[in-house]
């Protein structure tokens, strides 16, 4: 009799273990493994190809690299993510498809924006949290040990707001889990220059991100050249150039 029910088990478990693949990729979002065995490559390459993302995202991508900045932050599906700065919602967005149904990304900003509304209007994802917090103190009531926290070409805004960056590069710190990463975007400005082009040119001095964030607590882990443009003379803002800017890609670790 086991034999008997054992052998019939045998003939639908695999039917089932379709059905059960099947519905782990609804709802937009890349598929999650528990076990650590789905293909990241693979996953990345999903969110990117997703039918929620605009056609204005798409039109981005050339020069904003969507593939190369997940790998970049290697985003996994379950995360818990902070997008500082969101503005209207192109990385929440793509971070959302990554960490999947089971990941939650916060996606801040000082004041609502018409654009990320409507972008989660027309295409809802609940794993996408909107939040208007200062950016002094960015983080979310509640929300602790984050694995990922992503600043993408606004750090340079922040820098000529009255803001404190010392503050608020703690409390990201803070926030953050052992392990954790925080990962850095902007435009560079020319070497030596500090923070003098922040607002003009809307630029600003890759190191000048790297001293604040070290003495904040982090650690830099890794950087990356998929932005740079060595054409970019680095003397017009983003908006003024007909090439595109050079960009650094900051990677930091806290401890």
């Amino acid at each position: 009799m086991f034999i008997s029910q054992y052998s019939s088990g045998a003939r639908w478990f695999p039917a089932l273990l379709v059905i059960l693949g099947l519905a782990s990729g609804v709802d937009g979002y890349a598929s999650s493994q528990s076990d650590g065995s789905q293909d990241l490559s693979e996953s990345y390459n999903q969110a990117v190809a997703s039918p929620i993302r605009t056609d204005e995202d798409r039109g981005a991508d050339a020069r904003r690299k969507p593939l190369e900045f997940l790998q970049f932050t290697n985003v996994r599906p379950g995360m818990r993510v902070l997008d500082i700065a969101a503005g209207g919602g192109y990385t929440t967005q793509l971070l959302a498809l990554a960490v999947g149904s089971n990941g939650t990304v916060w996606a801040q900003g000082t004041k609502s924006r018409t654009a990320l509304d409507e972008r989660l209007a027309n295409h809802p994802q609940a794993n996408i949290v909107p939040v208007i917090r200062p950016f002094e103190d960015p983080i979310p009531d509640g929300v602790l040990k984050l694995d990922l926290i992503t600043i993408i070409m606004n750090y340079h805004d922040i820098a000529y707001m009255p803001v404190d960056r010392a503050k608020m590069n703690r409390r990201l710190f803070n926030a953050l889990k052992s392990g954790g990463h925080l990962v850095v975007l902007d435009h560079s400005a020319k070497e030596g220059s500090g923070i003098s082009a922040a607002k003009s040119l809307h630029r600003i001095d890759e190191k000048v991100v790297m001293d604040e964030f070290q003495q904040a607590g982090f650690k830099l882990e890794q950087e990356d050249d998929f932005l740079k443009n060595p054409a970019d003379p680095r003397d017009q803002a983003f908006f003024d150039m007909k090439i595109q800017t050079d960009k650094f890609a900051l990677r930091f670790v806290r401890p």
